[in-house]
């Protein structure tokens, strides 16, 4: 009997299947009716890849074999889920599969990750395409009535393709043409460039620049207090007359840019009575709309200072392992249209915390059709993320922060709006107007869900007023000048990047572009946390704190592709062009073919403007530094790939071992000889490495690793009578002292050493500040120490350095509480948890006995 093999692109969307059609006994990874096989991919499972014939074996890195721009494509399995990929061949394959169901996401990775398994399969059997955008058992019951044509959706097919064929063009292209530039004066200098990346970073880029560029400007205001019959209030001068002038962002009605004038106000009104008038109505705000992923990021980011890709993992644990929480790579902030009875359930589901709103909504009757929550036309491939009705049991406090933040706002959006009465009171004194301002909170509405906090908060926009009678008659009965300074703007964290990227569209000035970009922005919702982690993992940004700061190698990258006029690598507009014929290509208003010629000329393009200049021809905003030439004292300048002196022949190069100098670095080199200890260093091995760097005899920066020769016979000793030491040396109880880029005991430098104790200033990129090492030396750990990077897994971890019995010093983890019913871990697996300790040139700590090493939260 003949059977049609259904494939999903999740397992959870092939249970989904089964149990909506029924019938199925359940095989290891697949299922089986008298009419379907079915199974799913998990994810993608395979990826582009150059064909063997055509890839360059030598010589990837220059610019002999470039542009890379093979005549077909070749697929590569991704290894991690290279069983999957055979398990469905083999059903591809099987003699009675003689038909296949394409029931992967409704979008275009869902189209993308089915062609590529037919592709690699080498099937020719018909296709038919299942098409939801709702999951409930009636929705998939009607797609499977209603299965469109393969040739329905060829153009989606198309586009996919074409996307994915052009991300590589262009990110193999731009990476290879701007690492040989940067390359081929020595040096192996790995420069990646991306359609999405690139866009990402000039944004930071961008920020920073203006942040540079700004000026303070001083400026006053006038708060006065005013005492009325029923008691006092407090009010701002402002211009009743202002317009705001153009070009001038911080101008606002309230800001005097003259002291004298503000001195001027004062003097005329202080102690002058004044008449209150006022004007109140009423306000309503509605519920902010259902999590996507990206809101969802941002209010993690915001809340509890979780990054993007944490976020993420949280929520696909939540949605993965516990079954709590629905699907949450989306970009959908609604729900489907038949979602209305799913919904109820759900409610009625919740865990208990959640109980009284929950009866309070389904009480009421608020859950209704609703084009703000359920609206299948603010569907793609996924709806919003909301709570499974699934019950999670022992959660993570991450976890717990995740799951409460999804539930609460999946129980908000039914609330009816909170309402307020703004009131708005203009009191006059001496014809000048002082404003105040007051909201207060008639019905919180959907802040119930929130509780009082949230009310408390969100009515900071103003106190509740003392009243006053209309028109009243009041005195002034103190006057206050603040003298005030304009502020930057401020730096991008992961919240407001996410934002940024996701509004990127409005950024493209041409409408159709702009139009094409619609929502979507730079990236989907799935990849930005991955795309800012990258820009972090390649050193264009540093995350300090919560802020995301462009290294001197972003804004290089920046100026190399401007000066080169590949400004379509800076901009959304790329993306934004690459929507619209992309889009025009799902409605047959385009050919593949044509597509795919345009992006190879842009590749050309790129790779030809890379081999025509050279690097100090490229055009720049660069620096002048403040410190002097250290050879003949002349002016420095940066060009793009050095800092030369302009009187004499002395010049530096920029990059060193893979790492760029910022602008104060080198300026602190050249003032004082030496830098550091720097982090960041790559060895020809692609090892990371610490170092401070000084000036040689030739005023050129080498390296100093702080073991200068003193380890051998004839050495000179070390005189440490100017410093205080630290404590006792754990080894041998002699003084520890501070030597270059480590902590040492002295019996360890000099000629006569007789102990090896020496401990790295920089351990795994954690800078281990003396304070710390005193705590070390003193108690035996220092504090928690949040910044270690795992040389394996380039992730970072917490844990605090621990003196070992034989005065070794190495890691100890946060107790963790184990879950009720947890195995304990073996002692192999426990040691498979520590991240490796790498020992820089000062540094070789050992590891102590671990306690069980925290979630990554």
């Amino acid at each position: 009997m003949s059977k049609q093999l259904i494939i999903a692109e999740k397992p959870s969307v092939a249970q989904d299947i089964a149990r909506a059609l029924g019938g199925f006994t359940k095989e290891k990874d697949y299922f089986e009716s008298d009419e379907y096989v079915l199974s799913s991919a998990v994810g993608h499972l395979l990826e582009l890849a150059v064909p063997e014939e055509y890839e360059v074996k030598r010589g990837k890195w220059t610019f002999a074999h470039l542009p890379v721009i093979p005549p077909r494509f070749a697929l590569k399995p991704i290894e991690k889920t290279d069983d999957r990929l055979k398990l469905l061949t083999r059903l591809i394959k099987r003699k009675d599969v003689t038909g296949l169901i394409n029931a992967c996401d409704a979008g275009r990775e869902g189209e993308l990750i089915f062609s590529f398994i037919v592709q690699h399969a080498k099937t020719d059997k018909p296709i038919s395409r299942l098409w939801l955008q709702s999951m409930t058992a009636g929705a998939i019951r009607d797609g499977f009535a209603q299965l469109r044509s393969a040739q329905e959706v060829e153009g989606l097919r198309s586009a996919a393709v074409c996307r994915a064929e052009s991300d590589w063009l262009i990110g193999i292209n731009g990476t290879r043409a701007m690492t040989a530039f940067n390359s081929k004066t020595g040096g192996f200098h790995l420069t990646t460039v991306g359609r999405v990346q690139t866009p990402t970073l000039a944004i930071v880029v961008e920020r920073e620049e203006k942040i540079r560029r700004f000026k303070p400007r001083d400026y006053w205001e006038l708060e006065a207090t005013f005492g009325c019959k029923a008691g006092r209030y407090v009010g701002r001068w402002f211009d009743e007359s202002f317009r705001k002038p153009e070009g001038d962002e911080h101008a606002t009605a309230f800001r005097l840019w003259d002291r004298a004038r503000a001195d001027a106000i004062k003097a005329k009104c202080d102690g002058k009575p004044g008449i209150a008038s006022e004007e109140s109505k009423p306000s309503t705000q509605l519920s902010p709309l259902l999590f996507d992923l990206t809101s969802l990021q941002r209010d993690a980011n915001g809340r509890f200072g979780f990054s993007a890709r944490v976020t993420l993992q949280i929520a696909q644990a939540l949605y993965e392992k516990h079954k709590a929480l629905t699907y949450p790579r989306t970009d959908a902030r609604a729900l489907p249209e038949d979602y209305v009875g799913t919904v109820k359930d759900v409610l009625h589901a919740l865990p208990d915390d959640y109980a009284p709103f929950a009866g309070e909504i389904m009480k009421q009757g608020w859950v209704r059709p609703n084009k703000r929550i359920f609206n299948n036309a603010k569907i793609s491939d996924h709806f919003a993320i909301i709570p499974t009705g699934t019950v999670p049991k022992s959660l993570s406090e991450a976890e717990q922060k995740i799951y409460d933040l999804v539930t609460r706002r999946f129980l908000a959006v039914f609330y009816p709006a909170a309402e307020y009465r703004i009131t708005t009171r203009i009191t006059r004194v001496e014809n000048e107007a002082f404003k105040t301002e007051g909201k207060v909170l008639v019905n919180p509405g959907w802040l119930a869900v929130y509780g009082k906090e949230a009310a408390k908060a969100d009515d900071e926009g103003g106190a509740q007023l003392v009243a006053v009678e209309q028109n009243e008659r009041v005195a002034t009965e103190d006057i206050l000048v603040k003298a005030l300074v304009t502020k930057p703007p401020a730096r991008y964290n992961e919240a407001t990047l996410l934002s940024a990227m996701e509004g990127a569209g409005k950024m493209v000035d041409d409408e159709e572009l702009r139009a094409a970009m619609g929502e979507r922005g730079l990236g989907t919702p799935a990849t930005r946390a991955q795309i800012i982690e990258g820009l972090i993992a390649e050193q264009y940004l540093h995350r300090e704190g919560r802020e995301l700061i462009p290294s001197a190698k972003a804004f290089s990258l920046i100026t190399l592709l401007k000066g080169l006029d590949v400004s379509s690598l800076t901009s959304p507009e790329l993306t934004g062009e690459w929507e619209h014929k992309l889009a025009q290509m799902e409605r047959g208003q385009l050919s593949r073919p044509e597509f795919m010629r345009e992006i190879a000329e842009m590749a050309r393009e790129m790779v030809e403007r890379a081999k025509r200049y050279e690097s100090d021809t490229v055009p720049g905003d660069f620096a002048t530094l403040s410190a002097p030439c250290p050879k003949c004292g002349g002016v420095v300048r940066e060009n793009y790939k050095k800092f030369a002196c302009q009187a004499c022949d002395w010049s530096a190069w920029k990059i060193v071992a893979g790492r760029q100098f910022e602008i104060h670095e080198i300026e602190t080199l050249l003032r004082e000889r030496r830098v550091g200890p720097l982090t960041g260093f790559r060895s020809k091995m692609g090892r990371l490495f610490n170092a401070e760097i000084r000036l040689n005899d030739e005023q050129q920066p080498e390296f100093d690793f702080g073991q200068p020769k003193d380890d051998g016979e004839g050495a000179e000793p070390v005189d440490f009578s100017a410093q205080e030491p630290l404590g006792p040396c754990p080894k041998c109880g002699a003084r520890v002292f501070e030597h270059g880029m480590a902590y040492v005991c002295e019996k360890s430098v000099g000629p006569e050493k007789s102990c090896d104790f020496r401990s790295g200033k920089v351990i795994l990129q954690q800078p281990v500040e003396r304070e710390q090492m005193v705590k070390l030396l003193a108690d035996g750990r220092t504090d928690l120490l949040k910044g270690f990077v795992s040389t394996r897994t380039r992730r970072k971890f917490s844990a605090f350095l621990v003196r070992g019995g034989d005065g070794k010093v190495g890691f100890e983890f946060e107790a963790k509480t184990p879950k009720a019913g947890a195995k304990g871990k073996t002692a192999a697996a426990a040691d498979d948890e520590k991240p490796p300790v790498a020992a820089t040139a000062t540094a070789k700590p050992a590891r102590a006995p671990a306690r069980k090493r925290s979630s990554a939260a």
